[in-house]
């Protein structure tokens, strides 16, 4: 169940993270409202994971996936350049991430 807790802390941090760039084109008060409300959620989530889930393993996992997903959803949505160079570093984050999860398999 933590683990889900987990992913939860992900998904409202990297939804956070959009926002920032969202706040940052628009300059709205909305999109900055929006990024505290997330990053709020995602912090709890993940105080809430790190209960059964070792504290190094849970942020490297969390930070992990979560620059992954922005890091893919900044070149899809944003139209921000992916070089090579960008596409092994997140392989080498996804891979490091799983080797993290194996641990406890």
């Amino acid at each position: 169940m933590h683990w889900w807790y987990l992913f939860a802390g992900i998904v409202f941090e990297v939804m956070g993270t959009l926002c920032i760039k969202q706040a940052s084109i628009t300059n709205s008060y909305f999109w900055a409202g929006a990024v505290v409300i997330l990053y709020i959620i995602s912090f709890t989530l993940v105080g809430i994971s790190v209960k059964k889930i070792d504290i190094g393993t849970a942020y490297a996992i969390w930070a992990g996936f979560g620059t992954v997903a922005i890091t893919l959803l900044g070149w899809i949505v944003f139209k921000e350049f992916m070089s090579i160079q960008k596409l092994i570093a997140v392989l080498l984050i996804v891979v490091g991430t799983v080797m993290l999860k194996l641990e406890y398999a």
